[in-house]
């Protein structure tokens, strides 16, 4: 240190290091201070006084021509850095940055390296505070920090020290540490060089303006290279080789909690924030505290816990310290405590207390003097109007259509998730509810959107116009139909009546050239939820509807077809879009429901004819049952390859005999068909499963498909068997826990169709039943027994 400059080397967001430079600066009472930040945030640095801004905030610069390039300096109540900003603004006193302006690190050179050095490292190589733990024999620098620092924190009582007047000697010995290691060439890169001559060319224009105690606050291992000057010409030839700087805008944002324990922004990656916060504004020992915290957000979640618990818990937490050779309880000690005493030693309990105050969600307040984008001021106004305050724990808001604000917050959030904001994400309601009139989101706002706006700003500078704009400009870079169609479905959402005759257009285009089923197919529902949409938004969907009924047409032609020859994964996709076809095929328009064909397939006794209705929507119902009853028929008579997979048929078959289409006795028919020695084993067992889809119920309505199935199960030889064994297990498995068991007990009960057989005496073994299961017992064991004839021909 020299006669008129005051190093205060800190470690970034450390609330010993933030209360000792308190103290020194009000000792030292500097008449301007220098903090290690972006230079271009002089002009807000005013901002800080008062209390519209309110930590933790953070300052983000991106690039004017391409927002997505961005960088956060983020600082907590707790933070050195935002003490000496509230000291300096508090008094008037000149406040400024002197770090590498940000421009340097923004451009497309600092890509390959910061500072346009390709494969440079952004900071030290290694650790000054872990190599500083290791040689003080830790094996943990956040333990070793606490010792020495965060325990025996200078000014903390507000004393004067007779030795130390102006409150530096703590820095003093940081920067002796520093220095130490500096000589052995620890931790050094390009980047700090270029750094530390810039910071020093800033030291001297401070001279030079006539200040004569310039505090200067930075990271302490930068210490030792400012307090040696070396010529300007050295410092101007280092930053000779800095990039060229790209133009960039700058301001404040609100930061979190959560956030800062991240590594993300500048000297971010604090483990326990929230914890921090505690020792920066607690006098005195900050364990009863902190442990009385701890047991009221515990008794708030109904566990168990009185104030003789916090006595225990504080009681132990000193001991733990003692023990540990530390000279008081550190955060370790302290959850140590909470875990055996507070939480009984149940780990969730204390994952609780993890999260919510050794981490925390308090978010930052940044007012409305702060520079921002249009856009992000019609958010701002959007958010006032709608009463939606932006807040970082997660809350569920269930919205209401009907109501005209509950159907503008909808427009919002959907608006903005068209823009990459995710702010809210659509989530289950816990009022069971079927209707489009309801909405459940889950709200929850990340420091990170402040960038994802500014870059958004290029498409308009309101949320309603660059939604629009976003749109418009995804429907022309679009590629597939699904991409398309599910579009429109947000833009009828978002309420973006400008963007719709556009993306429209695409789509209309893109549907007429597509020919590949499975995309139509992928296509089809989100149009038809949208058409739903349309309905209680009051929006005019008729050019959607001909694209609906269009492409559902095109999707009855093409589909039995498009099923032949698929393998296993293509055949599971494939079920999947059929199910999903033939729910928007439902909600298109009311179907025809007419009685069951007749075995021969034709129309039943008394079926209506086939008038479609004012939408077509009862005859496109009934193309769709033909194209079902289409690939029910496409049995593999030549191979696999011929035919569509028995996944497909029996999906086909169970969605006609749903829709009363087939009669059970017809579904019979197919069953024992599919089910005969003709077909293969594995087969069936993929038809079986498209059959039982979404419900085995039927199986216990009508007895004799059970007793196919049965049947034909007791009859698939052993060898094969195995093989079909996990499909059929997946199956079952897929059914209610109800259905299974009531199957289960009917099959125990005997042969099917024959009379329950004499129940066994209680507590006596039936021979036949056990011997049953002894191959598959040994088979699971390694054994090889006589197979007993009671067993033999029977699977198990």
């Amino acid at each position: 240190m020299t006669a008129d400059v005051a190093l205060l080397g800190i470690r970034h967001h450390g609330p010993g290091s933030a209360r000792a430079v308190a103290a020194a600066l009000e000792r030292w009472r500097p008449d301007a201070v220098l903090i290690e930040g972006p230079p271009e945030a002089d002009g807000i640095v005013h901002l800080a006084a008062g209390n519209g801004l309110v930590p933790p905030v953070a300052l983000l610069a991106h690039a004017v021509d391409d927002p997505a390039r961005a960088a956060f300096w983020p600082y907590a109540e707790f933070s050195p850095e935002w003490v000496a900003i509230r000291y300096g603004v508090e008094r008037e006193l000149p406040v400024r940055f002197i770090d590498l302006p940000a421009g340097y690190g923004l451009g497309p050179a600092a890509e390959a390296g910061e500072a346009g050095e390709p494969g440079e490292p952004a900071g030290p190589v290694a650790d000054p505070l872990a190599l500083l733990a290791e040689a003080a024999g830790y094996d943990d620098p956040e333990r070793w920090w606490e010792d020495v620092v965060e325990h025996r924190a200078p000014g903390a009582d507000g004393a004067d020290d007779p030795d130390d007047p102006d409150g530096l000697a703590p820095f003093a010995a940081v920067a002796e540490a520093m220095a130490a290691l500096r000589a052995e060439g620890l931790g050094e890169s390009r980047r700090d060089d270029l750094r530390e001559a810039y910071m020093r060319q800033q030291i001297r224009a401070a001279r030079r303006a006539g200040h004569r105690r310039i505090a200067v606050v930075c990271g302490a291992f930068h210490v030792p290279a400012l307090a040696v000057l070396p010529t300007v010409a050295h410092d101007r030839a280092l930053l000779a080789a800095l990039p060229r700087k790209v133009r960039t805008d700058i301001t404040w944002v609100p930061w979190t909690h959560r956030r800062l324990s991240q590594a993300t922004g500048y000297g971010a990656g604090v483990q326990s924030p929230g914890w921090y916060h505690h020792l920066f504004g607690t006098e005195g020992d900050p364990v009863p505290r902190w442990l009385t915290r701890a047991a009221e957000l515990l008794r708030a979640e109904d566990h168990p816990v009185s104030s003789a618990h916090v006595i225990e818990a504080v009681r132990l937490a000193r001991t733990l310290a003692v023990l540990r050779g530390r000279p008081l309880a550190g955060l370790t000690e302290t959850l140590d405590a909470v875990r055996a005493v507070l939480c009984e030693g149940s780990d969730v309990a204390l994952e609780l207390v993890r999260d919510r105050l050794v981490v925390g969600d308090a978010l930052g307040e940044v007012p409305d003097a702060a520079p921002a984008v249009p856009l992000q001021r019609d958010l701002t106004r959007w958010q006032r109007t709608l009463r939606l305050k932006p807040e970082a724990a997660p809350k569920d808001l269930d919205l209401d259509l009907r109501k005209d604000t509950d159907a503008a917050r909808s427009r919002l959030l959907h608006r903005l998730r068209l823009l990459g904001v995710d702010w809210g994400v659509p989530a289950r309601s816990a009022v069971n509810s079927t209707g489009t009139f309801r909405e459940s989101w889950r709200l929850c706002w990340q420091p990170e959107f402040a960038v994802r706006i500014a870059e958004a700003a290029q498409w308009g500078t309101t949320v309603e116009e660059a939604a629009t704009g976003k749109a418009v400009g995804t429907a022309r870079a679009a590629a597939e139909l699904a991409e398309l169609t599910g579009l429109v479905e947000t833009c009828l959402l978002a309420g973006l009546a400008g963007a719709l005759p556009a993306v429209m257009r695409v789509l209309a285009d893109c549907a007429a050239l597509d020919t590949d089923v499975a995309h139509l197919a992928g296509a089809l529902p989100a149009l038809v939820r949208a058409l739903r949409y349309g309905d209680v938004r009051g929006t005019d969907h008729g050019a959607l509807g001909e694209v609906a009924t269009g492409l559902a047409d095109r999707i009855c032609v093409g589909l039995p077809p498009a099923c032949v020859g698929l393998d296993a994964e293509g055949a599971a996709a494939m079920r999947g879009r059929l199910d999903e076809v033939h729910g928007a095929i439902g909600l298109l328009g009311p179907a025809a429901r007419p009685e069951p064909d007749a075995p021969d397939g034709s129309a039943g006794p008394g079926t209506p004819a086939a008038s479609p209705g004012p939408d077509g929507s009862e005859a496109l119902a009934d193309r769709w049952a033909a194209a079902l009853r289409s690939l029910a028929r496409r049995e593999p008579a030549g191979g696999p390859a011929t035919g569509a997979p028995g996944l497909l048929r029996g999906r086909a078959v169970r969605l006609l005999l749903d829709d009363g289409r087939l009669d059970s006795e017809e579904a019979a028919g197919r069953l024992r068909l599919v089910l005969s020695t003709a077909n293969a084993p594995a087969d069936a067992a993929g038809w079986i499963e498209g059959f039982l889809t979404g419900g085995g119920a039927l199986l216990l309505h009508d007895p004799r498909l059970l007793a196919l199935l049965d049947e034909w199960l007791t009859g698939v030889p052993g060898e094969v068997f195995t093989d079909v064994l996990p499909l059929l297990r997946r199956t079952f498995a897929g059914l209610e826990a109800g259905v299974r068991s009531t199957i289960g007990g009917r099959v125990a009960a005997g042969p099917l169709g024959e009379a329950p057989a004499a129940p066994t005496p209680g507590g006596t073994l039936d021979p036949a039943r056990a011997d049953a299961a002894v191959p598959v017992v040994a088979l699971l064991l390694g054994a090889r027994p006589r197979i007993p004839r009671q067993a033999a021909g029977r699977n198990t």
